[in-house]
């Protein structure tokens, strides 16, 4: 079917208190993967390619097109978003490839530099018709740091939201990027001011460290779309070593990586089911 809004996504699973599953891609296998889950548990999923898997590739447009190729042909709706763009060239290049759905990286620089620098690229991909998603309270973890203890503030959050006018805001409430154990615990007070708060739905980055429990309440707190990476490529690394360790011998990659591929959908298959699962 053809491509859908990542608007359309996120705005039907806000107003059912649902999460909406953001998962990344790093490369076809894991598009494919992600999209056959997405299929089985007849879930809508937002595909994303992050500016690091772009730098990884060398260059955009190969995996962007592959991606919505994939997306295009799946019986589910599916939408392609660009993650953690801090490049305007890169992000502009994404939107003429068609990218219809953006989030606009300025996180780390102070509040004033963040908001300028969002309101002028949000205010272009709003021209071009994109969505915009961004970040306030810099959520910490990037290259495996850990800084569980960032908090966004409700009251900056909204001032931020009015000056940039961006249509999702990720924001920081306990979790961290490039967890390897699901052992963070959410600040959902803080969820539900914010969401209490804001007029535009939340975004959970750093939601591979947050075990199932927490992404339920999280979300029945007010959280929806919740971005999952490091988790999904743990369990790819993992099954093919598994194998590797079990078959040596091994030589053609696609003996190898095919289950890791399977073990990637069935994981985001099962974490569909729990986002889509209101809290008890």
């Amino acid at each position: 079917m053809p491509l859908v809004s990542t608007a359309s996504i996120v705005d039907t699973a806000r107003a059912a208190r649902v999460g909406a599953p953001a998962f990344n891609v790093l490369h076809l296998e894991t598009a494919e993967a992600l999209v056959a889950a997405a299929e089985r548990a007849a879930v809508p999923l937002i595909l994303q390619i992050s500016e690091n898997c772009v730098r990884y590739h060398g260059s955009l447009l190969p995996l962007l097109r592959a991606t919505q190729a994939l997306a295009e042909g799946s019986a589910v709706g599916i939408s392609v978003h660009l993650d953690h763009i801090t490049d305007p060239d890169l992000l502009r290049e994404g939107v003429a490839a068609g990218a219809r759905s953006v989030m606009i990286d300025a996180s780390a620089l102070p509040y004033e530099e963040n908001v300028a620098a969002t309101a002028e690229l949000g205010a272009w991909c709003h021209r071009q018709q994109v969505y915009v998603e961004a970040e306030l309270g810099e959520v910490g973890g990037k290259d495996g740091v850990h800084a569980p203890g960032a908090r966004t503030d409700p009251e900056e959050a909204l001032a931020f939201v009015e000056a940039t006018g961006v249509d999702a805001l990720a924001v920081a409430v306990g979790s961290s990027h490039a967890m390897r154990e699901r052992t963070a615990v959410l600040d959902k007070e803080l969820i539900r001011a914010l969401r209490q708060r804001l007029p535009v739905p939340l975004v959970l980055h750093g939601s591979s460290g947050v075990p199932d429990e927490e992404l339920r309440a999280s979300v029945e707190a007010g959280m929806t779309k919740i971005n999952i990476s490091t988790h999904l490529v743990s369990v790819f690394t993992g099954e093919v070593r598994r194998t590797l360790a079990e078959s040596p011998q091994l030589i053609d990659s696609r003996k190898y990586v095919a289950p890791a591929r399977e073990a990637v959908s069935r994981e985001a298959e099962r974490l569909l089911g729990v986002l889509g699962t209101p809290a008890p």
